[in-house]
């Protein structure tokens, strides 16, 4: 008797004394989820601690029933703590000091579970004791259940029924039964003991007794305890292994989970991150990013030491509907489809850095007409930081002439291109990148025309995009949506994006038509599908083959192939299953596998045609477009493409010529006998 009253009057001066802490759900981690643009789990982002908090209202009532015939029959009619329980807990203890046993109501395991810790002391039991009642009066008991089945440990790393559930069965808490419900309450007392697959007969054995307390208090028949226990729990358990992983198709998906974990840390931080709970709806479309993946890895850059490859599409809402960052994210982290933002630096762009002169050009009033000498070599005085610039055209061959624009850019010629810049200035060819979308460091010097810069797929498909918008920039996202824990908007991302007016329409229709005879009819054939006029494009191949692109675009969506090693000049191009690599060969193929399948059934729209270029004459005299003619002749069992152009009297040269190998998925192609152009005055920076 003294020692019941010494500890009532103990606990009735800690209820006086002792305030309620803060309240729990503003401090307890739980698990954020990562969901594609249909809302289909894409990910969850853990501080190590699975938590997923549920209303009380979809946790199903057989679930509810078995917890409470287990662990407190009399919750609802209690008040937090249960006398005779108390009493018997402390002469347990004054027995034997090692353990104290029973008496703990729900409540008084929501207390220890949320504000007093497990710590085994006698005073521990007096101010939990004292809480739990504190509890009772601030709270309801539906309140107190529900914060209860959120809180309590099930093993394997869950907390609460839902983290629980999944667990277990791989089912949300809302779609489970009896059989499930009564293993889960019998989890509770030690579940590290009682894991199916490790103790089935222990597992078997806490199920049954929930099952007797359910029965005992009428919750369930006696038909309902034999059914259940015609099947072991070990039958319907899953191995964790078999569980949905933490980020779905990990080798793929990674890479664009990684990204947008780091964008929510910086406007988030990382507590918030990983343990608030939030829920995030990205821009990420599954099927494309499928076949994207399949498009770079699974049919093209398929073969032991093939170089690697990345690969970002983006809708002409800016969106980021596909991301592949490299072959498996389990095995090399850094992004290469996003650059500094990917751990690594970025990659020199080539020849996909003319179409921004261009439009630099055509926003300046000249017209595309404007022409240019096209020798093998030209030396540009005092061009290279004061020194002489000498620029080579690929493999050296003489235009024996003036070419347009139109011209220069469908064949990719670096002497014409290199003379525009110096014309025009290199600080306005840097101001429009950045205006188009580029955000890495570009220095104002004029081998940036021929892409000396470092710079990501995510960019050049931005900044391409723009193009596809015909003059309206809009920046890529990834993030559409962010929620807490109970379901409030943190962040909404606007239907209608803001747009940015970079060149005006007409225009940016000049550039568009440009492009257009790069796949058409020039070096960019390979990456050609659909109707015509439906696709823009530029190829891009850096000096020693180091890196090749191609980012194209229709009016819906934009996409930036890149391929090359990661370890840069370390290893070159130059003979990849016995093909030089340019911009035209596998990054074409690449891009049209992917495009071909992720536009399927769907209207592509055109670009518009132009039928005259206005504008005064930037150099030499105008040299009117009038198309060209193209013949086909079988060599060799392949298909190659001749260009004459109706205003120049020799054949196209440039940085990457037309592709003249057999884009099969077997690649078997015979040897390329072309080699790139050399730069003199740049040299390749480091790699990723």
């Amino acid at each position: 008797m003294f020692l019941g009253f010494t500890g009532l009057a103990a606990a009735a001066y800690v209820m006086i004394r002792v305030p309620l802490p803060p309240d729990p759900d503003k401090i307890k981690v739980q698990t954020t989820f990562l969901t594609d643009v249909t809302g289909a789990r894409l990910a969850s982002l853990t501080g190590g601690v699975d938590r997923v908090n549920v209303k009380l209202s979809e946790v199903p009532r057989v679930v509810q029933q078995a917890v409470l015939a287990t662990e407190d029959r009399n919750f609802f009619g209690h008040s937090g703590v249960d006398p005779v329980g108390i009493m018997r807990a402390f002469a347990n203890d004054v027995r034997n000091r090692s353990s104290l046993q029973g008496g703990s109501t729900i409540t008084q395991q929501y207390v220890k579970n949320t504000y007093v810790g497990a710590d085994r002391t006698v005073w521990r039991k007096v101010r939990e004791a004292a809480l739990s009642i504190k509890v009772e009066r601030k709270l309801s008991k539906r309140d107190i259940l529900e914060r209860y089945l959120n809180t309590i440990y099930f093993g394997r790393g869950a907390w609460g029924v839902e983290a629980a559930s999944r667990a277990y069965f791989g089912k949300d808490i809302d779609v489970i039964g009896l059989r499930e419900a009564a293993y889960l309450a019998g989890l509770i007392r030690a579940p590290q003991v009682a894991d199916a697959l490790r103790a089935p007969a222990v597992a078997d054995d806490r199920r049954h007794r929930t099952l007797v307390a359910m029965r005992h208090t009428g919750m369930i028949s006696g038909a309902d305890v034999a059914d259940v226990e015609n099947s072991p729990v070990a039958t319907y358990v899953i191995n964790q292994e078999k569980l949905e992983p933490k980020i779905v198709d990990e080798s793929s998906t990674g890479y664009f989970v990684d990204y947008v974990s780091q964008q929510l840390q910086r406007q988030y931080g990382g507590t918030k991150v990983f343990g608030a709970g939030l829920v995030v709806k990205t821009t990420l479309d599954r099927r494309m990013q499928e076949q994207a993946y399949n498009a770079v890895y699974r049919n093209t850059l398929n073969q032991p030491g093939d170089p690697a490859g990345a690969l970002v599409a983006v809708d002409d809402n800016g969106n980021v509907k596909a991301m592949v960052g490299g072959e498996n994210f389990k095995e090399a982290k850094v992004n290469l489809a996003v650059g500094r933002g990917g751990g690594g630096l970025g990659r020199q762009a080539g020849s996909t850095f003319k179409p921004f002169l261009l439009a630099e050009t055509v926003r300046q009033g000249y017209t595309v007409e404007s022409s240019f000498p096209a020798p093998a070599k030209v030396v540009l005085p005092h061009a290279d930081n004061g020194k002489d610039w000498a620029v080579e055209n690929y493999e050296n061959k003489d235009f024996g002439g003036s070419v347009n624009l139109i011209d220069a850019t469908r064949n990719s010629i670096n002497t014409v291109y290199a003379q525009l810049v110096v014309k025009l200035g290199a600080s306005k060819l840097k101001s429009m990148a950045e205006q188009l979308g580029i955000k890495s460091p570009l220095p104002a010097v004029n081998s940036l025309v021929l892409g000396t810069a470092e710079v990501s797929p995510m960019e050049m498909a931005g900044a391409f995009s723009t193009f596809g918008n015909r003059g309206e920039r809009v920046d890529t996202r990834t993030i559409l949506e962010v929620r807490d824990a109970r379901g409030r908007v943190l962040f909404k991302a606007p239907a209608k994006p803001v747009r940015k007016r970079v060149l005006a329409t007409k225009q940016a229709d000049v550039v568009n038509f440009v492009l257009r005879q790069v796949v058409e009819r020039g070096t960019g054939t390979g990456a050609a599908f659909g109707p015509a006029g439906s696709l823009v494009g530029k190829t891009g191949t850096t000096n020693d083959y180091g890196d090749a692109w191609f980012v194209g675009s229709t009016t819906k969506l934009t996409t930036a192939v890149w391929m090359g090693y990661p370890e840069g000049t370390v290893h070159t191009m130059e003979n990849v299953r016995g093909v030089k690599v340019s911009g035209g060969s596998f990054p074409a193929t690449i891009f049209k596998r992917f495009m071909s399948q992720a536009t399927r059934n769907l209207d592509l729209g055109s670009f518009p045609d132009v039928t005259s270029f206005p504008g005064d004459v930037l150099k030499g005299d105008r040299i009117p477009y009038a198309g060209s003619t193209t013949s086909v002749a079988s060599v060799a069992g392949r298909t190659t493409t001749s260009f004459r152009s109706a205003t120049t009297t020799t054949g196209p040269s440039g940085i990457e010529p037309p592709p003249t190998y057999n884009p099969a998925p077997t690649w078997n192609p015979p040897p390329s006998t072309q080699r790139p152009p050399r730069q003199t005055t740049t040299t390749r920076r480091r790699r990723y």
